[in-house]
């Protein structure tokens, strides 16, 4: 078995003494999708957790962490995070903003620390599965492991 090489997020987790798991699935670039990721995977779709990144009016660069199979609702996210207005970046921000890829992005080890804000629905589960910050990879820890991790505020998102 070849070694799984940590991430970014998987170290600020190490270097915060949570426990978290790794699973690795395997990659389809035409399906990047969530429920794809939980198929592929194993996993419940009801626990995987997408990372959006959003800019808002008066914060800029937001992240939010929703259910995969949910739809972010932005006026809830302004509403959250103190701004007027929030919209999604382009896809072509993504990288250059986070130092992820779509499909990849994590709310930990971005290349700023943004603020990150994770639906309430979260909380309703033991475990969440997030990205690890690559595709192909999975963190599997405790919505409160996260919100620690991740200095993020809970809010009702979708």
């Amino acid at each position: 078995m070849s070694k799984i090489k940590k991430t970014n997020a998987a170290r600020i987790l190490d270097k915060l003494g949570i426990a978290y798991e790794i699973k690795t699935y395997e990659v389809d670039e035409n399906d990047l999708s969530a429920v794809h990721v939980a198929e592929t995977a194993g996993l419940d779709i009801s626990t995987i957790f997408k990372t959006l990144v959003t800019r808002g009016d008066k914060t800029g660069i937001l992240m939010a962490v929703i259910n995969g199979n949910d739809e972010i609702n932005l006026k809830h996210l302004a509403k959250a995070s103190g701004n007027k207005s929030v919209e999604m970046i382009a896809l072509k921000e993504l990288l250059p903003l986070t130092g992820y890829v779509r499909g990849g992005c994590s709310p930990l080890g971005a290349k700023k620390d943004y603020p990150v804000y994770i639906d309430s629905h979260a909380l309703n589960h033991e475990k969440i599965s997030i990205s690890a910050g690559m595709r192909g990879m999975q963190l599997i820890l405790s919505p409160q492991d996260l919100i620690k991790a991740a200095n993020a505020t809970v809010a009702d998102l979708v």
